[in-house]
């Protein structure tokens, strides 16, 4: 039975989200600065499924764990499903957050609820070292709000909009953005694949 789950980031939010959805988990979570692990995977893939398993690979190959890459980003319709998978380096990894809220909002300056339409998508890939895998997704669909709004979350949680609560993904607690957010459903999905797993090298 696998004791020890390698998250593969180095996004401390997705780190802490990570944690707190799998903390009944019968596994050790472990991160890569815990293990020693200065390796940059270059994402080349043009979906978010291949540049999460081009992580869970290479990771798994590097730490010899079980392990857990995850690769997730926003699509905005009426900006042609940008930023997309290049969410986290959208127009530039350089630029802050705050700005590249102006740059959305600029460009979608005017537009009515109904043409605001976006979703955030996660996929998670999970890689052992035996050459097994599966991937997992999860998406959350929402709107683009007319101004940032909240305190909580990361990237572009300000600007995502949850129509049925009225509020943005940063203006949610975390207990209620896992139940909500695509990364939580991505999640939820995950821990199935790994409570069977366990069960299935558990009864070997």
């Amino acid at each position: 039975m696998p004791d020890l789950l390698l998250l593969a980031t180095t996004n401390q939010g997705k780190l802490r989200e990570f944690r707190e959805m799998f903390s009944d988990l019968p596994l050790t979570l472990t991160t890569l600065d815990e293990q020693g692990i200065d390796l940059d995977v270059e994402e080349t893939g043009v979906t978010f499924a291949e540049n999460a398993l081009l992580k869970a690979r290479a990771y798994t190959r590097a730490s010899g764990l079980l392990t857990l890459a995850e690769d997730s980003g926003l699509e905005i319709d009426a900006l042609g499903g940008e930023p997309g998978v290049y969410s986290a380096r959208w127009p530039d990894r350089e630029i802050p957050y705050p700005e590249r809220f102006t740059r959305i909002l600029q460009r979608m300056a005017g537009l009515p609820p109904k043409q605001r339409t976006a979703r955030f998508r996660c996929m998670i890939a999970l890689a052992g070292t035996d050459g097994w895998h599966e991937l997992v997704e999860g998406v959350q669909e929402g709107q683009i709000a007319n101004t940032p709004r909240g305190e909580h979350g990361f990237g572009y949680d300000p600007i995502f909009l949850v129509p049925a609560l009225g509020r943005t993904t940063a203006e949610l607690l975390p207990e209620e953005k896992h139940r909500n957010s695509h990364r939580g459903r991505a999640a939820r999905a995950a821990r199935e694949v790994l409570m069977r797993l366990i069960a299935e090298t558990t009864h070997r």
